[in-house]
């Protein structure tokens, strides 16, 4: 059985740095795409970021230019690097595989 497990998240500063990584466990590694998303309190869940498996990127327009997908093959993660963060960043970031979700990792950005 498919397994995903984030890690990465933490409490940073405005305009500061994250990166986080989606540990894929079981299964076939590249068999398919990966999305980020993130839910902050009180919203609805919402897609960040995703990668297919040819390595094709989309992006929600509200982290464009800011934060990038990336696949790492031999290490079986798909990570999320996030730049020049924002306090509107706030939420748990999960990845998602189409059928399987992560436990999710709590991003926290101060102003």
């Amino acid at each position: 059985q498919v397994q995903l497990a984030e890690s990465g998240g933490g409490l940073v500063q405005a305009g500061g740095s994250l990166r986080l990584s989606c540990t894929v466990s079981g299964g076939t590694f590249n068999a398919y795409p990966v999305w980020w998303y993130r839910q902050a309190p009180g919203k609805q869940r919402e897609m960040v970021a995703s990668i297919t498996r040819y390595g094709d990127t989309n992006y929600a327009d509200f982290v464009k230019g800011r934060f990038t997908i990336s696949r790492d093959v031999a290490w079986k993660t798909v990570n999320l690097r996030m730049d020049s963060l924002k306090p509107g960043d706030t939420a748990v970031y999960y990845c998602h595989n189409g059928a399987n979700w992560g436990q999710g990792t709590q991003v926290t950005v101060s102003s």
